[in-house]
């Protein structure tokens, strides 16, 4: 089995092939759009959520002191937000169904 990734221009394509009546630059403008208003959104600590599709949030790691692996010396390692994606129950439903075939 062969893992194919999607990236946003293959994106676009399909949405374009899916509704024929928009032009493709009109729906490259549209998901340029939605993914700068999800980055806006995340970058003000703001939750999204997407009915049947899953939520994106923030989780905040503390400051610590790691260990580079390659010397082995202690390294401080400074406070971040890391983005979070947990789906929803139906996206979940979905790919288990396909899994599960």
């Amino acid at each position: 089995m062969t893992i194919e990734a999607l990236n946003k221009s293959d994106l676009i394509e399909r949405i374009s092939i899916k509704n024929p009546h928009l032009a493709e630059p009109l729906v490259e403008e549209a998901v340029k759009i939605m993914i700068d208003q999800m980055i806006a959104s995340l970058s003000s600590d703001d939750r999204i959520e997407i009915r049947g599709f899953g939520s994106f949030a923030l989780h905040h790691r503390e400051p610590r002191i790691g260990r580079n692996p390659k010397t082995g010396k202690s390294v401080e390692v400074a406070a971040k937000a890391v983005p979070h994606f947990k789906p929803g129950k139906a996206l979940r439903d979905a790919v288990n169904e396909t899994i599960n075939k």
